[in-house]
């Protein structure tokens, strides 16, 4: 092995670890800020918001003898939203780093270890956009003498909203979007991690071809997963606020490296029939 292949070997895997790793975190950061997030909904329920009205009141009866609890610990948790909030953003921020520089490495190293890095770093994007949570839902009303309460929360990723469309019933939108969010995307991506090692063979070129055309699909089941979620969770309700938390991004993240990749790979069997 050349030394400039060493280096771009060392380079690509240290590149995939630090991705892993990131992924990681970025899981571990949107599910803390997913349960702080549930506990301030919580906190903001009818019922709770009663009572804390009523502490407000005892405690100007009784010129601040009675403290107000419930509303210290709705602080602390908003506290602690915005802070698992904004490092689930700086690693998002991290990760999309990490993949331009995987996208800008893809042009300087051999096509075939290129699409081998291509490959892998979708693959890590698309495990972490599969269970990492990609929208968050709050629906809202406002009610006489309690002001703003929580009516529903609800959070969740492609595989959460899998399994929650099957228990509800809704079998062929879970079918379609298992389909193309799960099952397409990690054989393509898989198939190509394949062809990066087995360039050679003859059914190469028809694989490539094949998954190039049906990556042009592959943004859909984001924007259905999402649709679907705020439907389903703001039905016969006042107000709904929708966010998008970092799941989708990773998602984004895969789309972009598997099409790249795919691109790399038909350079590649080009460059092998030449």
């Amino acid at each position: 092995m050349k030394k400039r292949e060493l280096l771009g070997l060392l380079w690509s895997v240290a590149l995939l670890v630090l991705m892993a790793w990131l992924g990681k975190e970025g899981y571990r950061a949107a599910v803390e800020y997913e349960d702080a997030a549930a506990q301030t909904a919580q906190m903001m329920q009818a019922e709770t918001v009663a009572r804390s009205r009523l502490k407000d009141l005892a405690s100007m009866l009784t010129f601040g003898a009675v403290k107000n609890d419930l509303r210290e610990k709705l602080q602390r948790l908003r506290e602690k939203e915005r802070a698992a909030k904004g490092r689930a953003e700086r690693i998002a921020l991290y990760f999309a780093g990490a993949v331009l520089a995987a996208l800008l490495s893809a042009w300087l190293l051999p096509i075939r270890m290129a699409t081998g890095l291509l490959s892998v770093a979708a693959l890590i994007a698309l495990i972490n956009g599969l269970v990492t949570p990609i929208l968050m839902v709050t629906v809202h009303k406002n009610v006489e003498y309690l002001g703003d309460v929580v009516l529903s929360f609800e959070s969740k990723g492609i595989l959460g909203s899998v399994e929650k469309l099957y228990h509800e019933g809704n079998l062929p939108i879970a079918g379609v979007i298992l389909l193309f969010s799960v099952l397409l995307p990690a054989v393509k991506t898989l198939s190509l991690l394949f062809l990066s090692l087995y360039e050679t063979r003859p059914f190469a070129a028809k694989m490539v071809r094949f998954f190039k055309h049906l990556g042009k699909w592959s943004m859909l089941d984001v924007f259905v997963v999402a649709l679907l979620l705020v439907f389903l969770t703001s039905r016969g309700t006042d107000v709904s606020r929708a966010e998008a938390e970092i799941g989708i991004y990773f998602f984004l993240a895969y789309v972009i490296l598997s099409m790249v990749a795919s691109l790399t790979a038909e350079r590649m069997l080009g460059s092998v029939r030449s």
